[in-house]
């Protein structure tokens, strides 16, 4: 393998190996030359680039896997960055027509996967160098996505991801289009692509106010209906999304933004979803017709991490001089009567409650402003069981007097 260090690739020796034995020695020479490319002289780099663009193009065409398939993405984006960019624009346009061509063969499949990894890698690395091929690229990989598999549109879903990452504010022509496009990956069947789309959708709301202004209240139905079935991973990454727009819309980051929500409107939204009925209208079963009308505790469960991200985003000095308002909006969740029908239902809601409780004072208030906190929460604990002893004296009574008609 120390044949393989090097900054070309040996392709006397590579030609005398079998196919498994080539594919090891062209991995271990794109993980020496991940490392090399960095501390590469540009003049070096220059003067071998043409050839080492070949080389990783040949690469690129021979059906590379998964992780070969990262390298060599990572492994073209250096090669341009420390190298002559200008030509970056000719292995732009050759990744497009891998991706478009009309080949649907299985062993066609991985060179299309690593030609999407390797855009992403480039607009990542070289960000508004590619300015001029960022439309033509994201409208290729939308179209593509159309007709793709669960691993296609994860890949894509990733690529996409890095675009907005490396072009920032000069995306915005296509943050639309990619809205569009990713609302319906959020509740794509596969675990994998609704954690990808919920990642792009946290980068591109970096930039696109309307995610957490006009579109806030789409966007939080659209984070529900993924929650449901979700695994855990699923569940954490939409989750901060949620969370993080949330805040967003409470507290703008931008000047140009339209009216910030309140606090109540964002409790409103939040509990309209914690609270809601027939929450399992993504599975074809039997739950309607057996009677079945509790909340799906994926849900719960997703919206309850999203409020502890909401409050952790906001800091612990927000979450200080609105500890009173919040508490109260929380009380009202676990007072509902909707919750409270259902013995396991009540007990689920007052956990997660409680959970919130937990780890937002926990974690975000110092000694000083949990003692406050403290005091609140007795003050609150202490007028809850007037209320319930209020509600006994009088059910007693009933009965007493219900009792006393029966007898006489």
């Amino acid at each position: 393998m120390e044949q393989a260090h090097s900054l070309l690739l040996n392709e006397d020796v590579c030609s005398t190996l079998g196919e498994q034995q080539r594919a090891e020695f062209v991995f271990e020479w794109l993980r020496f030359l991940k490392k090399l490319l960095p501390a590469a002289e540009r003049v070096d780099v220059k003067q071998n680039q043409k050839r080492l663009v070949e080389q990783l193009m040949a690469v690129l065409t021979s059906s590379p896997g998964p992780f070969t398939r990262y390298l060599l993405a990572h492994c073209v984006a250096l090669v341009y960055r420390v190298g002559e960019s200008l030509t970056s624009s000719l292995t732009v346009d050759r990744c497009h027509d891998i991706i478009k061509s009309k080949d649907d063969s299985p062993s066609f499949l991985p060179t299309r996967l690593a030609a999407v990894a390797c855009l992403g890698a480039m607009y990542e690395q070289l960000g508004r160098l590619l300015i001029s091929s960022f439309k033509e690229t994201v409208a290729t990989l939308l179209k593509a996505m159309k007709s793709s598999e669960s691993q296609g549109r994860y890949e894509i879903m990733q690529c996409i991801e890095k675009i907005l990452k490396g072009l920032g504010v000069s995306a915005l022509p296509c943050h639309r289009d990619i809205y569009k496009a990713t609302r319906s990956c959020l509740t794509d069947r596969s675990m994998a692509v609704r954690c990808a789309a919920a990642k792009c959708l946290l980068e591109l709301q970096r930039e696109a106010v309307f995610l957490w202004s006009t579109e806030l209240e789409n966007i939080a139905l659209l984070c529900f209906r993924a929650f449901d079935g979700s695994n855990y991973e699923a569940r954490v990454i939409v989750s901060k999304l949620l969370g993080t727009l949330l805040a967003s819309a409470l507290e703008p980051k931008q000047v140009i933004a339209p009216r910030p929500v309140t606090l109540e409107e964002v409790t409103e939204l939040v509990s309209s979803g914690f609270l809601r009925r027939g929450a399992g209208f993504l599975r074809v079963s039997g739950d309607m017709l057996k009677g079945c009308n509790s909340v799906n505790e994926d849900l719960r469960v997703g919206i309850t991490q999203a409020c502890v991200m909401f409050i952790s985003t906001l800091g612990g000095a927000w979450l200080e001089a609105n500890f009173s308002i919040l508490l109260s909006l929380l009380m009202e969740l676990v007072c509902d009567t909707r919750v409270n029908e259902n013995l396991a239902e009540a007990v689920y809601c007052r956990r997660c409650v409680s959970y919130i409780l937990r780890v937002s004072v926990g974690s975000l208030l110092g000694e000083k402003a949990q003692i406050a906190v403290a005091k609140e929460l007795c003050v609150a604990i202490s007028k809850q069981r007037k209320t319930v002893g209020k509600l006994q004296e009088k059910f007693l009574s009933k009965m007493c007097d219900q009792l006393t008609k029966y007898l006489y």
